[in-house]
């Protein structure tokens, strides 16, 4: 076909479809044309040349056929849908080119990313009050569940948790514009806007009933029309897009979104669970505790961090298997070492679905379904066999594995070619036809072989050798010297300087010959090659078993050798109930400096005798902790590892303690600072009411909640105020376990009102003038922030801190002489009552509601700044200072601006 006839192909190619890039290919290379070849160019690099068409030149850029995969899978990394479009040939011998598949970010098969690359498809019910149709496919893995959450937040939460590559919002769920911009900027998937008519309910169920078999959504309890047509649209892209893997789609698994811990984006996030608040793998829980040895168990590991379980029967079993492995190391390295060797099985029964998998992929099955014996023989002959490791390497068959895995044994050579259309995939024995064209090319080639010697004996030559190259095939080359001594019969085909070549009709025939039998061979060992591979994809589904059984000793056997080489412990765990931490360290910032354990009780363990506890409580009413003390003391690190060790231990792990007894929670919820968000117009404040609103809202009593500061982004009294009231609210209507970390140290006489609430706070070692953070949590409060110091640490200019440190000694003078009934001219005072939530007149004990009552900042209150300080009741600059303290509205002043009016009164005061 003309180069002309080419272009106008591809030109018409694309514009039947909706791909980005259309990529077509022309005998030995996959070429890109026009537009999409100066894109490509530009993204990777490819030199771009020239074809002529309709009198004009068109850019062309091309990849050979056998390099394709890595630039797709860049081109689809930088967000690109690319359609490939093959060569075929008809009847009469002429060439054309058919789309054959759209490569997305979720249908990209060819990957080596050991993460899974979930599509999801997302669909909203119709009604107010219906729930959020979710289905998540794995097209690499086969993978295939759906579920119903109960509203957009829920929906968006699961959505953070499998973290898909590309999303596919229904109809209902497009036209809902504030919910795709949440899509768009709350995850980092694709968003593709696939047909509509695929969501339409009645086409989804029969898309289901024929992947899965008619009585499936029955059997699996999936009854909301949401979730049907959420994965009946699934199906249908994945089969549009022309990706091959239904077939490796074997199960359809419903889950209730209750089987997991609610753990919303935030406080993935906040807890830094796969990636740091930087965006960074290193230095995240997932980072810290995997040791996987193969990428599928990696791959199971990071799905247990992001959605632990609430199933105490399945984390009892995953403890016991993890202790089994810890007590046991000679057993676990033996283990881990025979699992080194393996590959990704659930995505290499993807590829031979789809018609991928080349000979090297099915030695890779081989060779891993040779290591489930091995794995099984290893835990049966140890200390392991009465764990229930044993029953997880029971699970698939391992008779038909072992079946399996003898017929590859049998057929492929033990190091074949890359390319399937060449000869040399198969041992001998294999295929009878195949032996005898091996057989008929071996006679063939060994003729040649022997030519040159009976060419010397029967004519006497010398110098003969015979070869072949590609220009002039086999031939017989004889020394000039001797050259006119060969017989009649050789023809002469080139002169050399030293030599001459030769041919005869009989090497020209034996060579016809070898061609013969070459391109037989070759056809026929692609022919057994197909049917090999169509055998070992009928097995997909034994393939995933075997490779889900394989990645979760890995998994165990991480959490084990975790567990073994730093001293963590099993935890105890209860229905929803006490939290009992002894001895409890960061798993994450232990490995990087000497910690400090601390402990915890919550929810029972409290000695009743306790003095800082309020008289004669019961000593199980202890849920609800705020936690006081400086910056950088520890606050932060201590309630985070509380949250890690309880969602480890509800991961099936070992956790960082001495001892510890979990009561299984339904969610951990974190509000931990806050970034604004000025492009979504939202503040820091927003963000953090935002966050708020959320936890209270969605906790429930058997949650556990961590709040890191709340309502430190607005003026004092509104922050005071909010903090105090969320504090009630989860206290008396929420009830979940909870610790609040504050620098409102007013929020501290809670304890005494507030059957639940009790404080501790982070010791601090300040003789002298030297201040120690001690990193210990210790009972009852504390009133000092020892914010200079930290500004000090920091690097603040020593004018400014000692300047700091002056105005919060006067500050604080104020306040004792506050406290004292003190003031200027037997002026009324107003305090606080914490009793009672209100500001009082404190002579009179009237109440006061008035904004001017008092501002407290981090435990310095400032109110009552007596005029008269300076040595003169009617000074006029005391007077006027007075004036302006009096008009100051303490509502709308934050701390900041409270400081530095403040410090302009103390300045002008100094002055007089």
């Amino acid at each position: 076909m003309t180069s002309q006839g080419i272009v106008e192909q591809f030109l018409s190619l694309k514009s039947e479809t909706d791909a980005d890039i259309l990529t077509m290919q022309c005998g030995d290379f996959y070429e890109f044309f026009a537009d999409d070849a100066e894109r490509v160019a530009d993204e990777l690099g490819l030199t771009v040349s020239q074809k002529s068409a309709h009198g004009s030149s068109y850019p062309m850029a091309g990849v050979p056929v056998d390099d394709l995969t890595p630039y797709l899978k860049a081109l689809v990394e930088r967000g690109y849908r690319v359609a490939v479009a093959d060569q075929f040939e008809d009847e009469s011998g002429d060439h054309y080119r058919e789309v054959t598949r759209i490569v997305t970010p979720g249908t990209l098969v060819e990957t080596d990313d050991a993460d899974a690359r979930y599509i999801a498809a997302v669909v909203k019910g119709g009604g107010a009050g219906d729930g959020v149709g979710l289905a998540f496919a794995d097209a690499t893995t086969g993978q295939f569940l759906v579920t119903v959450a109960d509203d957009a937040d829920d929906a968006l939460a699961e959505l953070y948790r499998f973290g898909p590559v590309e999303i596919l919002p229904g109809p209902d769920a497009r036209s809902d514009d504030a919910f795709t911009r949440r899509l768009r900027e709350e995850t980092d998937a694709a968003v593709s806007l696939f047909e509509a008519d695929a969501f339409a309910p009645g086409r989804a169920t029969h898309a289901l009933k024929e992947q899965f078999g008619g009585e499936t959504l029955d059997s699996v309890g999936l009854g909301d029309e949401s979730a049907i047509r959420a994965a009946g649209a699934v199906l249908r892209y994945v089969e549009e897009t022309g990706a091959g893997v239904l077939p490796s789609m074997t199960r359809l698994r419903a889950f209730e979104t209750t089987e997991h811990l609610e753990l919303d984006a935030t406080t993935q996030r906040n807890l830094e669970l796969t990636e740091t608040m930087q965006g960074e793998r290193g230095g995240t829980l997932l980072e810290t505790i995997d040791h996987t040895v193969t990428s599928p168990g990696g791959r199971l590991l990071r799905e247990w961090v992001t959605r632990p379980r609430r199933d105490r029967g399945e984390l009892t079993r995953r403890l016991d298997c993890v202790e089994a492995l810890a007590a046991a190391a000679l057993a676990r390295e033996r283990v881990r070492e025979t699992l080194d060797g393996g590959y990704d099985l659930e995505r290499l029964a993807a590829r031979a679905t789809s018609g991928r998998a080349d000979a090297a992929d099915l030695l890779a099955v081989r060779r891993t379904l040779a290591i489930l014996p091995d794995v099984a023989d290893a835990i049966e002959g140890s200390p392991l066999a009465d764990s229930p490791l044993a029953g997880v390497v029971g699970r698939p068959d391992r008779e038909t594995a072992r079946r399996v895995r003898e017929e590859l044994d049998a057929a492929l050579a033990d190091d074949p070619p890359k390319t399937v259309r060449q000869g040399g995939l198969f041992r001998r024995g294999y295929d009878d036809e195949l032996d005898g064209l091996l057989t008929r090319h071996e006679e063939a080639q060994e003729w040649i072989d022997t030519l040159a010697d009976r060419e010397k004996r029967a004519h006497g030559l010398s110098h003969v050798t015979v070869d072949r190259n590609k220009t002039d095939g086999h031939y017989i080359q004889v020394g000039k010297s001797v050259a006119d001594q060969v017989p009649e019969h050789y023809r002469e085909i080139k002169t050399l300087k030293n030599s001459k070549r030769f041919v005869t009709d009989e090497l020209e025939e034996r060579e016809r010959e070898i061609l013969r039998i070459e391109e037989a061979r070759g056809d026929l060992e692609y022919e057994l090659f197909c049917d090999l591979r169509e055998r070992v994809a009928a097995h997909a589904e034994l393939l995933q078993d075997v490779g889900r059984a394989l990645a979760e000793v890995d998994a165990l056997a991480s959490l084990a050798a975790h567990a073994a080489g730093n001293d963590w412990t099993r935890p105890e765990l209860t229905e929803a109930g006490p939290l009992q931490i002894e001895a409890g360290r960061h798993p994450v910032v232990e490995q990087t400096t000497e910690f400090v354990p601390n402990d915890l009780r919550m929810g029972g363990g409290a000695t009743a005798g306790d003095p800082n506890r309020a008289g004669g409580r019961a000593a199980d009413a202890r849920e609800f902790l705020i936690v006081t003390g400086p910056n950088m003391s520890g606050k932060s690190t201590y309630m985070r590892q509380v949250a890690l060790i309880t969602l480890l231990a509800q991961i099936g792990s070992f956790v960082p303690a001495r001892s510890a007894t979990v009561g299984v929670v339904d969610g951990i919820y974190t509000r931990v600072g806050a970034l604004d968000e000025l492009a979504q117009g939202r503040s820091t404040f927003m963000v953090e009411m935002q966050e708020l609103s959320n936890i209270l809202h969605s906790a429930t009593e058997d949650s556990l909640v961590v709040l890191d500061e709340v309502g430190r982004g607005t003026a004092t009294y509104d922050g005071i105020s909010i903090a105090w009231a969320a504090t009630e609210y989860l206290h008396n209507e929420v009830r979940a376990k909870t610790l609040f970390a504050t620098h409102y140290h007013e929020l501290t006489s809670l304890a005494e009102h507030l059957d639940r609430v009790e404080n501790v706070h982070v010791s601090v070692d300040d003789a002298g003038d030297d201040v120690t953070f001690l990193r210990t949590i210790e009972e009852g409060p504390t009133d000092r922030s020892y914010g200079v110091h930290v500004a000090e640490l920091a690097g603040v200019p020593d004018p400014v801190v000692s300047r700091a440190d002056d105005v919060l000694a006067r500050l604080r003078a104020d306040e004792a002489i506050e406290a004292r009934g003190g003031g200027s001219g037997g002026a009324t005072q107003a305090v606080f009552d914490l009793s009672s939530g209100q500001f009082v007149d404190s002579a009179s004990g009237a109440t006061d509601t008035s904004a001017e009552a008092e501002a407290t900042d981090g435990g310095a209150s400032v109110g009552g700044v007596d005029p008269g300080s300076t040595g003169s009741a009617t000074d006029p600059e005391a007077e006027a200072v007075a004036t302006e303290l009096d008009a100051l509205d303490l509502n709308e002043t934050s701390p900041i601006e409270l400081m530095k009016r403040v410090q302009e009164w103390q300045e002008r005061l100094d002055g007089e």
